[in-house]
Formats: C-alpha cells, sequence, structure tokens
C-alpha cells in the first residue's frame, strides 16, 4: 500500500443468488504495524465505522472493533501506555474471513458458528486472499431475510399451481355429483393450500359410487398421497366395477402399499408408513339401497320422522399402512333407504376439531345434532348450517386438519341438478 490506509474495492453481483462478495463495503484499513495513535484518529475521522480491519501486505489478518478498542483507550493511563504501541494489542486476531464467492446462506451458518462478535463488528471478505472489503452482520441480516423472502414466494407459487391441479383433480366428481344428484352438498376445505381429503364420485345407469378419503397429513405432503389414492382407487374401479365398497378397499389397500413399498420385515423396514382413512359406498336406484364399506370413518344416515341419526362406523383399521396387511378385508353393510332418507360422510377434520369452552373435540354427537336441528333445509343450506356450527365451536383454535362433508338426500329418481354449497 502506498499509504498508512487506503479504501478496499466494492464486490458486487447481478447475479440474484447472492454471496459475500455482494455485502462487501470499502472501508479504512490499517496495516499491522501501525500504531494505536493512527487507530484513534481513524475511528474519529470515520464515526460510522464499527471495526477496522488490519492488513499484511493487502492480506487482512485480524479487525479492530470500535466499541472495544474504545472502551480500552478511555481507561486511565491506557491512552498513554498503547497510543505509541501497534494496533495488533486490541485487534481480533480470529476473525470471520469468507471469500466473495461463499453463498450468503453459507456465511450465515459460518456467522452464527463464530458467535456474537461476528454479528455486532462484521467480516472481512476477501478475492484470491487479498482484502475485498468490510461486511456487517446487519447487512446479512437482511440479505439473508430477503432471500427467504423470495424462496418463500417461490414456494408458495408452487403450491398455488399444485391447488390448481389438485382441484381440477377434483373437478370431474363435483360435476358427476352434481348432475347426479338433486339435492346434495359438498365441502372441501383444505387446512393448508392444498389438502390431504379427496372425494370421488360417479354415475352409473344403475346407481352411483362415492367415496371420501382421509390420506395421511396435510399440505403438500397429504396433496401428494391424495394422487396416488385417487389413481388406486380410479384402478380398482376399472378392474372390480363400483358395486362392491369392501372389494374395492381391499384393491385400494394393496395398490397403496405396492406403490409406497410399505411392506414391513425385519431386513428392509418400510420407509414410508402413510395410508387413509375412506368410507366407499354404492347406491343402488331401483331398489334404494345403499352398501358401505368404511375404514376409520364413519357415515351417518337419518331417515325421515325419525329422532336419531344412524352411525355406520365399521373397521378400525385404514387403508395401506404398513401394519394393515395385504390380505386385509373389509366388510359391507348393506342399508335399505326410504325416499328423502339423508345420508353425511365426513372426514375427521370436522369430528376431531377442538374447540368450545372445554377445549374438547366437536365429535359425532354435536355433528347428529347438527343434522337433526336442521334436516328440514335442502342440503347446500344445511351444509352451510353444519359448517357455521362447526367455525363457531372452533372459535380461535387452530384448525386441526383438512375438512371433507359429503351429504344427500335420496330422491325416487337418480338425475337432477343439485346446488353446491361451496
Amino acid at each position: 500500500m502506498n499509504s498508512p490506509f487506503s479504501l478496499a474495492p466494492t464486490r458486487g453481483s447481478h447475479i440474484y443468488q447472492p454471496t459475500a462478495g455482494n455485502l462487501a463495503v470499502s472501508v479504512p484499513v490499517v496495516p499491522f504495524d501501525e500504531n494505536n495513535a493512527r487507530v484513534l484518529e481513524i475511528f474519529g475521522q470515520h464515526r460510522e465505522l464499527v471495526s477496522l480491519p488490519v492488513v499484511e501486505q493487502d492480506r487482512p489478518i485480524g479487525l479492530i472493533s470500535r466499541h472495544i478498542f474504545m472502551s480500552q483507550m478511555s481507561k486511565p493511563y491506557h491512552r498513554e501506555l498503547y497510543e505509541r504501541k501497534s494496533c495488533i494489542a486490541f485487534m481480533d486476531k480470529d476473525p470471520l474471513i469468507v471469500d466473495v464467492g461463499t453463498p450468503i446462506e453459507t456465511l450465515g451458518a459460518l456467522a452464527v458458528a463464530s458467535g456474537d462478535k461476528t454479528l455486532a463488528d462484521g467480516f472481512l471478505i476477501v478475492e484470491e486472499g487479498r482484502l475485498a472489503g468490510l461486511g456487517s452482520g446487519l447487512a446479512l441480516m437482511r440479505e439473508l431475510v430477503s432471500l427467504q423472502v423470495e424462496k418463500n414466494r417461490q414456494v408458495m407459487q408452487s403450491i398455488d399451481y399444485a391447488s390448481v391441479i389438485q382441484r381440477a383433480m377434483l373437478s370431474t366428481s363435483r360435476s358427476a355429483m352434481s348432475a347426479a344428484l338433486a339435492d346434495a352438498c359438498l365441502v372441501w376445505e383444505p387446512r393448508d393450500v392444498v389438502g390431504g381429503d379427496f372425494y370421488h364420485f360417479e354415475q352409473h345407469a344403475d346407481g352411483w359410487f362415492a367415496a371420501v378419503a382421509d390420506c395421511t397429513g396435510h399440505g403438500v405432503p397429504g396433496a401428494f398421497l391424495t394422487l396416488i389414492a385417487s389413481s388406486c382407487l380410479k384402478q380398482a374401479i376399472e378392474q372390480c366395477g363400483p358395486r362392491d365398497p369392501a372389494r374395492l378397499m381391499g384393491e385400494v389397500n394393496r395398490a397403496m402399499k405396492r406403490v409406497l413399498g410399505q411392506h414391513a420385515g425385519a431386513d428392509k423396514p418400510s420407509e414410508s408408513d402413510d395410508g387413509m382413512d375412506a368410507c366407499f359406498f354404492w347406491y343402488q336406484a331401483e331398489t334404494r339401497s345403499l352398501t358401505t364399506a368404511n375404514a376409520k370413518m364413519s357415515l351417518f344416515v337419518l331417515e325421515p320422522g325419525q329422532d336419531n341419526v344412524q352411525t355406520v362406523d365399521g373397521e378400525r383399521v385404514g387403508l395401506g399402512y404398513v401394519d394393515t396387511t395385504d390380505d386385509m378385508t373389509w366388510s359391507s353393510r348393506t342399508i335399505a333407504l326410504a325416499q328423502d332418507a339423508m345420508i353425511v360422510v365426513c372426514s375427521d377434520g370436522v369430528i376431531d376439531q377442538i374447540g368450545g369452552p372445554k377445549h374438547i373435540a366437536f365429535g359425532k354427537q354435536r355433528l347428529r345434532q347438527a343434522l337433526l336441528a336442521h334436516r328440514a333445509l335442502p342440503m347446500a343450506e344445511l351444509g352451510r348450517e353444519v359448517m357455521a356450527a362447526y367455525s363457531t365451536y372452533q372459535a380461535q383454535q387452530r384448525r386441526r386438519d383438512d375438512v371433507t362433508f359429503f351429504g344427500c338426500r335420496v330422491e325416487s329418481t337418480s338425475t337432477g341438478q343439485s346446488e353446491q354449497s361451496r
């Protein structure tokens, strides 16, 4: 260097992926053999300077903290004792030194590992070993926050588009339900942007088939599982037809276990233990009968003129899990329905939601009471009233899970146009 101190060049980058070079700020520097009187003079001339790099032949060897230096020099007799001595007396000999190409996220981890001094006093940035500038902890935090905000934006854009795909996947069933059922409602509310619940509906010449399923988890993992489970269900219907719900459950269970590699074994344990709770049901129009198979999900029936809601619970075994065997069988139950009988199925996002003054689950009993209270309403309005009661009960509690609520009324014909509650 040609002078006792000089300005180190600033290096930047036009690529969004930021590096340490983006944070390099030109600051005064001092050679290692400069005395403390000069350091004091530099700090006096540059009030904004938090730290002062110390170099040897343009290569940084330490960092002098303004706070530490000034506090030491203000002590009695310290100025007289140290003013003419080398500046290395108050120099941090082990500051954080990083290359200009160090990614910001890596730099953040290094800064945290090096301790509070780096965030308070800054860090040295070099290029080919020579000082490129000084970085501050505050600037690093700002860059990390900006980077995280951008990453979150990109992730949310991806999830928003995933929601479009998931809703499009379900739209065929919603349209089929609308065409087949004159008085029905369907509520599908993911807890997050995408969800782990799905439904399936298809109309046939002699009746219709419907399924409501709650896959493990919610959000993105749950949404992935809905794609797998829905595909398995569609393949099973193509192979076996829609009229035997219990057989369909067995086929879907085996298919999910195969796709997810969920076969427990001491030599090679499964990396996944996921599956779903579900209710599959077939309605035979001519006989007005409902055949249902239930895997940890209840179906509710309210007959006209009755004062109690019939609950069909079924087996307490889910589909696809490691502990669910390949040859697991579910049983079907057939119920003869009167005209105007109400059929309701919902995922446990409704049943298990915590709320109320005692902070307990909404439960099946409150659901049955809501169905009885609003039984005279068209199903679309009934669905809205039930969900309003659910939301009121939830109050300020956090939504626990995805919510699916399906309901319909049995009529003398199997065709018509239904209203959609949501």
